[in-house]
């Protein structure tokens, strides 16, 4: 599942008319960059939450046969969900197993099919965390011996990117609410795993932030 409801309030005024997931980089859709890294990784069907300017992704992505994957779209309406409230939205077109969600505004080079082999049986989730960046200084979790831990100690920054059991969302109810919490709780009952990826990672949150990847893939650096 790609990430793409928001209304990136940040990175207005390219957004007013545009949704973030269309912006492009590298001459690309970022969002097209995404679904070209998730197809060489093996992975064909992909949903997309959307929202804010939604119809423009459905009509510029279509069926995703062009970039070899079959996609499927979750539709919030005119208020975006929040990402907990989305993912639950969406979890009649995930099904039963598990499942890979990612930020529609990260830019990474993590090998997404290593995903595969990474959640323990009886783990609610497991997250890719990153160093953490100067516009998150303080971190979010604690990663500890492969465990996201709700302990003191340093703190890493969640990157986005993370695989998810739809048991995570047991006791939900359909509406707007935060993913952060249950990842909190599954962490608390010790069903959360997680691991640092000290590779390529950008929050592209800002106009600025989008510049510099645009010129970095432009002049040929990934």
């Amino acid at each position: 599942m790609i990430l793409a409801a928001g209304r990136g309030e940040r990175m207005r005024p390219l957004t007013l008319d545009r949704p973030k997931p269309l912006l492009e980089v590298g001459g690309l859709p970022l969002i097209v960059h995404h679904l070209h890294a998730l197809a060489m990784a093996g992975f064909r069907d992909v949903v997309v939450n959307v929202s804010w300017l939604g119809s423009q992704i459905m009509a510029a992505l279509g069926d995703g046969s062009r970039y070899n994957v079959r996609l499927a779209y979750s539709d919030e309406g005119p208020e975006p969900l929040e990402t907990g409230g989305g993912i639950f939205r969406a979890l009649p077109l995930l099904g039963p197993a598990p499942f890979l969600v990612l930020n529609g505004d990260v830019w990474t080079d993590y090998p997404y099919a290593k995903l595969r082999e990474s959640l323990r049986p009886t783990d609610l989730t497991h997250l890719v965390l990153v160093g953490n960046p100067d516009h998150n200084p303080n971190g979010d979790f604690v990663l500890r011996a492969g465990r996201i831990v709700e302990e003191p100690g340093e703190r890493l920054t969640f990157s986005g990117v993370g695989i998810y059991r739809p048991g995570l969302f047991d006791g939900c109810e359909d509406g707007v609410f935060k993913l952060a919490p249950l990842l909190r709780a599954a962490s608390r009952a010790g069903r959360a795993s997680g691991e640092l990826h000290d590779g390529d990672w950008l929050d592209i949150g800002t106009p600025e932030r989008l510049a510099q990847l645009d010129r970095r893939l432009r002049g040929g650096a990934r």
